[in-house]
């Protein structure tokens, strides 16, 4: 529950002064009937929801909340750089799994050979990425009047708004694709040859966009108010 209302407090943020602004609908999914229609701002959002419950459950994890999962022992001696390996790292490993058992298993229910399925997981493991890729070292030096004869260092995760940031960057580059049987495998392609190559940290879509300009209730668009809107 924590993990969806951080993505979707970092997702109203990062959107707030665009056309789309990660606007709800009640009674719909957590974020409206825009969710499920293969385009970019899907792309975002199930990016941000995978990335918001592996951040939510590994803090939890640090603070001692669950009985199952705690910091990161594994991390242990001194380091090439000659501090020592302590504290209390962040358990990322932990917080990735439960989100790819919680947030993936869905979609794998559906039928892995679904444009749609491949899409969703491809950014579900994307939103993940930013979050590993932006792990940073945090130190505490010790010795006599605060000298740093010996330097202890562990492993925490980056705020979430740099991981809202460094999404909605791969938002704005996002790449379409189109489905391609390659032997017995059905991938992901993008649509055009003019379109860079995707990595695992992009983020792709199938669709492109409504202009989110003039209320659509049945495809989840409210409209905008009091200022004009165009497709430019």
């Amino acid at each position: 529950k924590r993990g969806a209302e951080l993505a979707v407090e970092e997702c109203q943020h990062q959107f707030q002064s665009r056309r789309w602004n990660c606007s709800m609908l009640q009674g719909l999914q957590v974020f409206g009937k825009v969710a499920i229609q293969g385009t970019r701002e899907s792309a975002f959002i199930h990016a941000i929801s995978a990335a918001g419950v592996a951040f939510a459950v590994t803090h939890a994890c640090s603070r001692g909340e669950l009985e199952k999962c705690g910091c990161d022992r594994k991390i242990r001696g001194v380091s090439a750089e000659g501090f020592q390996w302590s504290g209390c790292s962040d358990n990322l490993s932990y917080g990735i799994a439960f989100s790819q058992a919680f947030v993936d298993n869905p979609e794998r229910s559906r039928g892995i050979s679904s444009s749609r399925v491949l899409m969703n997981l491809h950014n579900n493991e994307a939103g993940r990425k930013a979050l590993l890729a932006h792990m940073k070292v945090e130190c505490k030096c010790h010795g006599v009047s605060g000298s740093c004869e010996v330097r202890t260092c562990w492993k925490v995760m980056p705020p979430f708004r740099k991981v809202g940031n460094v999404l909605k960057e791969k938002f704005e580059g996002a790449t379409e694709v189109h489905p391609k049987q390659v032997g017995s495998r059905r991938l992901l392609v993008p649509k055009s040859s003019r379109f860079k190559p995707y990595t695992a940290h992009d983020l792709v879509y199938l669709l492109a966009s409504p202009d989110f300009c003039n209320r659509d209730p049945r495809r989840g668009v409210f409209g905008t108010s009091g200022r004009r809107c165009n497709r430019t």
